[in-house]
């Protein structure tokens, strides 16, 4: 048995790296539109280019904003390397009689076969800008800065009220009318990636809405077979539990939710992953940053950006092909004189700069700094007692064991069986999610259990052990090749 730790420089733990302002798109769409890999595991652009799923929650975006609010926004998340923007049509918070920024609204007298469109699309004219000219100018602003718009055709209540606003307008019928012609607007997008649902069961109690959302599902599939296509459940559940064997579903979308600190999204993501047949899988919804715990501040307090962080972490190393932030206050865009849900508090032009948000770039950088393809959960890499509770650790590595990974949420001590990665020696290092700096541990030329521990431990004191075979020379974790 062996301890290995490292000096650290007390100020690169607590300096968080500043965010490199770079004028390249967040993706290059160059490689070719998403597809599910052949593995079926992860998401892959035509020519096999991995691409890593990194989704922030905006859903008022195209409901909320004037175009210049939008950039803004859009650069932001661009900088910091978000790769998609979860969004809805006919938007959760009135969407459908509370006009957009510019005085639109998307359907003629509520009714989804009568999208309310007008001749011209020139802003100046305000009888020519019409809402769904609005949401086509947004889509394109995305796409020059290389990010993907995960378009909900709708929110939930629009489909099955029980809270929100609603009203409910949809049904079989009119679900296959607003579906074709909605797929045919946008089907020559590049950045575009379907998700049904919008925090909705398709089950209440005794009544059954699967029909109306795979009715939807296959109209846009019949005239879009570009694009891939989830469902966004409701909080704690799945698009697994009622849709994992439609056709039409590509990807498995997990909500999370918000209901606690440390909620076991590991365990989500492992039950879909072992799921036949094999489909991706990842957490749309988990806590948000800036959000009541259940939704009682006075209670349980905030969700911070550690919080976030763990989430990310724990669901990727499951097996997740990628991972959604969210920040209360920007999914709605609050700012002073609207009303707040969920006891939203800061505006939304600085919640963009919240650390959770910056931090979200850093898990970018370290998935993409080692072959995302070959990565497969292994918890059994972990030979110290791992109690599912706020400690719990999560290990990922390379098929080949060319590299592996294991997240600690609250630091401490870890023992790793090294005969699972390959090479005549492992590179060891720490990898700090607070500020995306990777300190080297050193050379291990034994492979046996070892032990490390952590510079650092305690609450929001999380830390990735990264392991390489060391023949491989692989570049400091988190340290990607950008122009």
């Amino acid at each position: 048995m062996k301890r290995f730790t490292t000096l650290l420089l007390i100020l690169s733990m607590f300096a968080c790296s500043p965010i490199v302002e770079r004028p390249e798109p967040s993706v290059d769409f160059s490689h070719g539109d998403l597809r599910v890999s052949d593995d079926h595991r992860m998401i892959v652009h035509a020519d096999g280019t991995p691409f890593f799923y990194l989704g922030d929650t905006c859903w008022e975006l195209f409901h909320r904003t004037t175009r210049e609010e939008a950039e803004r926004y859009l650069e932001n998340r661009r900088q910091k390397r978000f790769t998609v923007i979860q969004a809805v049509a006919l938007a959760e918070l009135d969407g459908l009689d509370t006009p957009n920024s510019y005085g639109d609204r998307p359907l003629v007298d509520n009714d989804p076969a009568k999208p309310d469109t007008t001749a011209g699309s020139t802003i100046a004219n305000d009888d020519a800008y019409d809402y769904w000219d609005h949401v086509d100018w947004v889509i394109n602003k995305a796409a020059e800065k290389g990010i993907y718009i995960a378009l909900l055709p709708t929110w939930g209540d629009k489909v099955l009220k029980r809270w929100g606003v609603g009203p409910v307008v949809f049904d079989s019928t009119n679900a296959v009318a607003y579906g074709k012609w909605i797929a045919k607007r946008y089907k020559n997008k590049p950045n575009i990636i379907w998700i049904l649902g919008g925090d909705r069961a398709p089950e209440w109690e005794e009544e059954d809405y699967k029909p109306i959302w795979r009715a939807m599902a296959n109209a846009i599939k019949s005239v879009d077979k570009r694009h891939l296509m989830g469902y966004h459940s409701w909080g704690g559940t799945s698009s697994s539990h009622w849709f994992h064997d439609d056709a039409w579903l590509d990807f498995n979308t997990w909500q999370s939710g918000h209901s606690r600190r440390d909620d076991p999204n590991w365990q989500k993501i492992t039950t879909d992953y072992r799921r036949s047949p094999t489909k991706p899988v990842f957490d749309g919804e988990p806590n948000y940053e800036d959000h009541p715990v259940n939704f009682k501040p006075g209670e349980a307090g905030w969700f911070g950006a550690c919080d976030v962080r763990k989430a990310a972490y724990r669901s990727l190393f499951a097996g997740a092909f990628g991972y959604t932030y969210g920040c209360n206050d920007i999914w709605q865009l609050w700012l002073p004189g609207r009303e707040k849900k969920a006891a939203a508090r800061t505006p939304w032009p600085v919640a963009m700069d919240l650390p959770g948000a910056t931090q979200m770039t850093y898990v970018r950088n370290l998935m993409e700094s080692r072959p995302m393809l070959e990565r497969i959960p292994d918890p059994s890499l972990i030979m110290s007692e791992n109690p599912d509770d706020s400690t719990h650790m999560l290990a990922t590595r390379a098929v080949d064991g060319s590299y592996a990974m294991i997240y600690l949420p609250q630091g401490g001590k870890v023992e790793i069986d090294l005969n699972k990665l390959s090479g005549s020696s492992i590179t060891a290092w720490w990898y700090m999610p607070v500020n995306g700096v990777a300190e080297k541990i050193g050379q291990l030329k034994e492979k046996n259990y070892t032990t490390f521990i952590t510079p650092y431990q305690g609450p929001e004191n999380d830390w990735v052990l990264v392991l390489d075979n060391g023949d491989k020379l692989y570049t400091p974790p988190g340290k990607i090749n950008v122009n």
